[in-house]
């Protein structure tokens, strides 16, 4: 390229001197990459971009003598390759990696030596993106590990390595994944010539593929390339022991073909094909669902439809993993059928199978006694409860799979006993810990030390040929029912970041760190600009005890006008954290914080959540307020938002708060502002309620811990609440619904949102039914207003928990709420259910949650504060951001609940061990909340514990239709168990033998033993 400089003016700072490159002819062919892409919609787009190639990227040799003076130049790859493998001695070798390596070897690749040399190419990061964005995060995140000795060779940009796709008259164009192999291939011989001019005894170059005919050509050119199965065999010592189980496959897998030649499963229809379909009606997508008492059905819940598809089987399902984005075929209508009313537990059904052989002695028998014994209780379920019946239909493919790596243990009984001290690879059987998902098949040679071990295992592939998935070892997460190994394997499970906050984050925070104060009142001060001083308003927080992060503060006062002044003050997060920056960046990706019974997974560093943020009494903090002038009755005459400066004059907990309110001998002015906030939230509570607001039930436990620092559980019991959680509560809804009113008036396009959809009304079929058929009792679902009357209506004089039990029930009928984007759905459907509100958002913890810190955002700008960011002005950005967050938010959920269940049964033992109870049982009252063929399914709400009672002979009668249970007594007569029946278990925690899970155990011990049954 010819260069030329250009006079830049003088200044008061010297500019560094600009030079422009002009392109070459002989460039003009490397100018252009085009690609084709095909959109959301299925249209096949061409695009074309131009590329500028150069010389000098450097190529991170240490001893490099050409790219020592080109910009970025860094001693990253070392004179001596790595020597520790038989095949690649002498001065070492270097790795190079193809794409498909990332794509299907990912675990393999990260668990490498540190000081094995890798070069990766522009290309195979390039189409890894293109392929998986989950996989291009984590390969980023091992690019930028600083104890690697990892290189990106930019190969698509430097001249002599860039490449086109090339034409011949014979085959014509050359083919995409072709291109790319050649490309990666020329990195190869780049090197190796670029090399030979700085060093006579260069490192070997290996490229690293599972591409056979990328092999085959490499070979044939002169370069060496290996498998990784053949790269891990050939390590030596200790490095291959810890890498072979992390082979997807193996390394002395048998193929597939030869150890499983039948065929189970049909083959999916081709891409094209199914999205024809949908787009046709013939075919219908949703998310696979599957039965957690019934390993032989699932569900899959369609958009538009109104009850969702029923799959019977395990051909139906046709390889369905619980929340894989399914298309299935709905079949006629005489094929549909109702769900099953039997609880089947794979680890029981299946406990004699064989890892090694899908067509062993009895396995298919069973199998298919299994599955007649499944549609012989369907169709005797379709007959009896006509109304039950489900459209009914079958997997034909598999849009988007939802493979992860899961949280497994490795079942007993599929080793043999001269297996249990042997070390040769062998096949056994993961048993995941949700029982939503399948056994999974993998070869170890760790399976003897891995037995009583929580273990991570990745689902590779699932065959037509196989009854099970096969997967591959990832790691080990430590003992058993140790407290490390459950509370990291519950982090896994839901899919927690939990790592350590990063050089580039904590180098988001302020220089100061914990000594940040706000600054002195000055006119030329950032913090203080436009900001209105509250210093002096009598501000107080209420929160659960040991609350580090507070998020929220509140006042009340009386005006001269008669009317009450009422305010929330909200931690102002976006003052600290910047948009786009990597702070900011961290905590989209985090979305929510998690809180766990022992410990908390913060959105935000310490220094932010736990002190610069958090309103703590005494000391200054910034802070976004809503201010409300209100009459007498709670009704606002006016509301305004304003940048603020607050000192807390006092953090409360609920108790305390309580306890002051109701100290009649108190009349100071926090106690006041207390009363007037109390008085204030009775009445907009009732106003909430009046306008048909729902008070819905789910249990909240607390665990009573031995010590802050042993964290030990000794007991459990429920939350009580008081009226200052509801003083709290109805404050932040109404900050919620101001703020979302205001930010959705200023961007209609693009505010952030939550809304709760009405539920379809089939949803409480079910549950109208029973409590009909029980009790005598109905339940009107026609809006929200009328369901909130019915559920007070529901009550029993003698059984003050049954009406807590029934709105647990409605709970679970309705739809989830989430996060939506102001511009993506019609005005009409923002509203939210449960509230009875037509707009609402989340404003009151950003501390917590990452979709608060954008309304801070979006309410800035919409009071004139700060210019709009333009990500939230981009309705595509704020899409993509909230299904994020939206995923976080509900998988913190469920790890939050789990964190709760593990410490109820760590509870449970302690009590036992506490009353000298020999077999750790503890005895309680429990609802019946559902009746099976062969069992029931309780719940006892002193635990907030659900769970099942199965009977295995059958000497019982089974009534559906009245949802009742006939058991047999000892004296010969029988006893009648239904739904909402008050019965007793003795809880104990269990550990399957063979599975090594910890299961919650109930024994009925009234009104008649179930041990026995």
């Amino acid at each position: 390229m010819a260069a030329a400089q250009v006079a830049v003016p003088s200044s008061s700072k010297p500019h560094p001197p600009i030079t422009i490159l002009k392109r070459a002819r002989t460039d003009v062919p490397l100018s252009h990459t085009k690609f084709l892409k095909k959109t959301a919609r299925g249209k096949v787009m061409s695009i074309l971009r131009e590329r500028y190639v150069r010389d000098d990227i450097p190529c991170g040799f240490e001893d490099c003598t050409l790219c020592i003076d080109f910009p970025g130049q860094r001693s990253v790859l070392p004179r001596t390759g790595y020597t520790q493998h038989h095949n690649f001695a002498g001065n070492g070798h270097w790795l190079v990696i193809d794409t498909n390596i990332v794509l299907h070897q990912m675990d393999l690749l990260t668990a490498l030596p540190a000081t094995l040399p890798i070069v990766v190419p522009s290309t195979t990061i390039r189409e890894t993106r293109h392929r998986s964005l989950p996989l291009y995060n984590r390969l980023q995140q091992l690019i930028q590990d600083e104890d690697r000795c990892i290189w990106v060779w930019w190969n698509e940009e430097r001249r002599e390595t860039a490449t086109v796709q090339e034409e011949d008259e014979e085959t014509g164009i050359e083919g995409m994944n072709d291109r790319n192999d050649r490309a990666i291939r020329q990195t190869l011989h780049f090197y190796a010539e670029h090399l030979d001019a700085s060093t006579s005894k260069a490192p070997q170059l290996v490229l690293l593929t599972d591409d056979r005919g990328n092999r085959e050509i490499a070979n044939s050119e002169g370069l060496t390339a290996v498998s990784a199965r053949d790269y891990v065999d050939g390590l030596q010592g200790e490095e291959r022991a810890r890498l072979v189980d992390l082979v997807v496959g193996g390394v002395d897998e048998v193929s597939t073909g030869e150890r499983r030649a039948k065929r189970i499963y049909q083959d999916y229809l081709p891409q094209d094909t199914l999205t024809a379909g949908v787009k046709t009606g013939r075919y219908h997508q949703g998310h696979f669902n599957a039965n957690q008492y019934n390993y032989l059905e699932g569900m899959v819940n369609v958009p538009g439809l109104a009850k969702p598809v029923l799959l019977v089987g395990r051909e139906a399902m046709n390889r369905s993993v619980n929340g894989d984005i399914v298309v299935v075929e709905i079949l006629p209508e005489a094929e549909w059928k109702a769900p099953g009313e039997e609880v089947v537990d794979q680890d029981v059904a299946l406990r004699d199978d064989d890892a090694d052989d899908d067509e062993g002695a009895g396995v298919l028998d069973k199998e298919l006694e299994q599955q007649k014994s499944e549609t012989k209780e369907v169709e005797d379920e379709t007959r009896k409860k006509p109304r039950d019946i489900l459209p009914t239909g079958r997997v034909v493919g598999v849009v988007k799979r939802n493979w992860r790596a899961y949280v497994c243990h490795v079942d007993r009984s599929s080793l043999s006993e001269a297996a249990l001290t042997s070390l040769a690879q062998q096949t056994v059987f993961a048993t995941p810990l949700s029982t939503s998902l399948p056994r999974i098949r993998l070869r170890t040679r760790q399976a003897p030390q891995l037995l009583d071990q929580k273990i991570l295992v990745t689902i590779d592939s699932w065959s037509v040929n196989s009854r099970y998935p096969d997967g591959h070892f990832v790691r080990s997460l430590g003992q058993v029912e140790s407290k490390e190994a459950e509370q990291e394997s519950l982090l896994l499970e839901y899919e927690v970041p939990y790592r350590p906050f990063g050089k580039a984050i904590l180098g988001c925070l302020p220089e100061e760190g914990d000594k940040w104060v706000v600054p002195e009142k000055k006119p030329d001060s950032l913090e203080w600009r436009d900001r209105e001083d509250l210093r002096d308003l009598i501000v107080c927080s209420i929160d659960p005890p040991g609350c580090q992060d507070i998020d929220d503060a509140l006042h009340a006062r009386r005006l001269p006008n008669g009317n009450i002044e009422a305010g929330v003050h909200i931690a102002d997060v976006s003052h600290f954290v910047h948009p786009d920056n990597p702070m900011d960046s961290e905590a989209a990706a985090r979305g929510t914080t998690v809180y766990l019974v022992d410990k908390r997974i913060d959105m935000l560093p310490a220094l932010l959540g736990t002190n610069l943020c958090s309103l703590r009494p005494f000391v200054e903090r910034l802070a976004f307020s809503v201010i409300w002038e209100m009459n007498e009755q709670a009704e606002i005459v006016k509301v305004r938002f304003a940048k603020s400066v607050i000192a807390s004059k006092e953090a409360f907990t609920y108790e305390e708060a309580q306890l002051r309110k109701d100290n009649k001998t108190l009349k100071d002015p926090l106690t006041d502002s207390i009363r007037l906030l109390n008085s204030l939230a009775i009445k907009l509570k009732a106003g909430r309620m009046r306008a048909g607001a729902l008070s819905l039930s789910s249990p909240e436990l607390k665990i009573h811990l031995d010590s802050s620092e042993s964290a030990e559980p000794i007991d459990v019991e429920q939350k009580q609440q008081r009226e200052t959680n509801s003083l709290v509560e109805e404050f932040m809804l109404l900050a919620n619904i101001s703020v979302a009113a205001k930010i959705q008036e200023t961007f209609p396009a693009t505010a952030v949102l939550r809304r709760h959809s009405p539920p379809p009304k089939t949803n409480f079929e079910a549950l109208q039914d029973i409590l009909m058929k029980r009790k005598g009792m109905t339940l009107d679902v026609s809006s929200s207003g009328a369901l909130a009357k019915s559920l007070d209506s529901c009550v029993e004089p003698n059984e003050p928990e049954f009406n807590t039990l029934v709105r647990i029930m409605a709970t679970r009928c309705m739809l989830s709420a989430e996060y939506f984007c102001s511009g993506s759905v019609s005005k009409d459907t923002y509203g939210h259910y449960g509230l009875a509100t037509p707009i609402y958002t989340h404003f009151t913890s950003p501390i917590r949650r990452y979709a608060d810190v954008l309304a801070h955002r979006q309410l800035s700008a919409a009071i004139n504060y700060t210019p709009l960011h333009p990500s939230l002005q981009s309705k595509s950005h704020v899409e993509k951001t909230l299904k994020v967050v939206n995923r976080r938010h509900r998988l913190a959920q469920m790890a939050g609940r789990a964190s709760v269940e593990f410490y109820v049964g760590l509870a449970l033992k302690a009590r036992g061990a506490a009353t000298g109870s020999g077999d750790g049982r503890t005895r309680e009252e429990a609802f019946v909340i559902r009746t099976f063929k062969n069992g029931l399914a309780v719940f006892v709400s002193k635990l907030g514990l659900e769970g099942l009672i199965t009977f295995n002979k059958e000497t019982h009668h089974y009534d559906a239709e009245n949802y009742t249970i006939n058991v047999p007594k000892a004296d010969g007569s029988e006893v009648s168990i239904s739904v909402f029946d008050k019965i007793t278990v003795d809880i104990s925690i269990e550990k399957d033998q063979n599975t090594q899970r910890g299961k919650v155990k109930m024994v009925m011990v009234s009104p008649v033993s179930s041990e026995g049954l």
